[in-house]
């Protein structure tokens, strides 16, 4: 398991180089103000958005990094560059991988959504770049395949996902050789307390409001219909070698206890802070310091309560769907994966239901051609495949 270990990442220069993909969404924009806040402790080497390229500009002229890259080739071409001295501009998925392995940089924040940003990490992994991982779809689409480029390069992978990231906090306490299960935790989302009927008939824009969190228009939806937590299952599967048996969900409406471990002793830890992003990017980034950052801290002088109830798998079936594709693996997670995201895409265009997102994702799961050990180019295959056949679904 390609974990780092304290002594294996001390750093030993005065800055952490580091490249941003996903620069301008809302994971980017929280490394950037990370960034701000540690000055020279973090050196900004290569800045990646997709088409919100005036403010990729404002963030080169900011950080002034050695690269940056615009992935969207057409928006790219179309676009007035300004003069940016010192920084090189590379434009789509292959401007990705070549700076991505440039000099300088020691870790490659990976927060591009969706399966697109499996090559770059794939790419950083393979030149021996210490991985902050954001983009869960990439370890769920090709969890073995990933894992395995870590190793064989040395490269370490920290998760940034709150979840994941409180869970590596707390086997640091302990020794993996001990670990009994883990416990993801989950807010409920916006619909935690409506009924099937209600979510129904659920629009866009209720679905975009979560109660704790400021997201994309993606992982939005993915909390509301708890997809984001069976995405986060068959990640953790992958991420800390475990069987779906050992992964638990329970709803806690608060999104303070990001998650927690039992050991075989019985004894369970727990992470707690407010809900606050910058806190697991500037830990996935200076990993194993702690230093003071910008991220909200706990305050004890007020009353709180914290709740925690088992989920409703008739209201979100998605959970039990999760944890059928994690016990599969093979090219399960790839296609749930891409049928999730076109799901997603055409639930906020209003083409199908809320709840028909789900349905979708588990009736492409169900009648796809399964592999066992699938290559890259296969997961990359069925991959399009899904994305066809629930576009069809979609058209039924």
């Amino acid at each position: 398991m390609p974990l780092p270990s304290p002594e294996s990442t001390i750093r030993n220069r005065e800055f952490t180089g580091v490249a941003v993909l996903g620069a301008t969404g809302s994971i980017g924009e929280s490394a950037m103000e990370v960034a701000r806040h540690l000055g020279n402790r973090i050196s900004v080497k290569g800045l990646s958005a997709h088409s919100q390229l005036d403010r990729l500009v404002e963030l080169a002229r900011e950080f002034r990094p050695d690269w940056i890259v615009a992935t969207d080739i057409e928006t790219a071409n179309k676009f007035r560059w300004p003069d940016l001295p010192g920084t090189e501009l590379l434009i789509g998925s292959q401007g990705l991988q070549q700076g991505v392995v440039g000099d300088g940089i020691d870790t490659v924040l990976a927060a591009i959504v969706g399966i697109a940003g499996l090559q770059s990490t794939l790419a950083a992994l393979g030149a021996g770049k210490n991985v902050a991982l954001a983009n869960k779809e990439t370890l769920v689409a090709a969890g073995p395949i990933v894992m395995a480029a870590a190793r064989n390069s040395g490269a370490s992978i920290i998760p940034i996902d709150s979840e994941h990231n409180a869970i590596f906090q707390c086997i640091q306490a302990g020794q993996a050789g001990y670990l009994s299960k883990v416990i993801l935790t989950a807010s409920g989302g916006p619909f935690r307390n409506w009924t099937i009927e209600q979510m129904e008939n659920a629009l866009p824009e209720q679905a975009l409001n979560h109660p704790n969190w400021d997201m994309g228009r993606k992982i939005s939806i993915d909390s509301a219909t708890m997809m984001n937590k069976a995405l986060e299952i068959i990640e953790a599967r992958w991420l800390f070698d475990l069987v779906a048996g050992q992964i638990e969900v329970v709803v806690h409406p608060q999104s303070v206890v990001h998650s927690m471990v039992e050991f075989a002793d019985g004894s369970v830890l727990a992470q707690l802070s407010p809900p606050d992003m910058r806190l697991p990017i500037q830990y996935a980034l200076l990993y194993p310091e702690r230093i003071p950052g910008p991220a909200n801290r706990m305050n004890f002088s007020k009353a709180l309560s914290l709740e925690f109830s088992p989920p409703d798998h008739s209201r979100f079936p998605a959970l039990k769907l999760g944890l059928r594709v994690a016990e599969q693996g093979g090219t399960a997670g790839a296609v749930f994966n891409a049928a999730n995201e076109v799901a997603v895409e055409a639930f906020l265009k209003q083409e199908i239901g809320f709840n028909d997102i789900v349905r979708a994702v588990g009736e492409v799961v169900a009648q796809h051609p399964f592999q066992s050990s699938p290559d890259l180019d296969q997961i990359v295959a069925i991959d399009q495949w899904a994305r066809e056949e629930t576009n069809k679904w979609i058209l039924d």
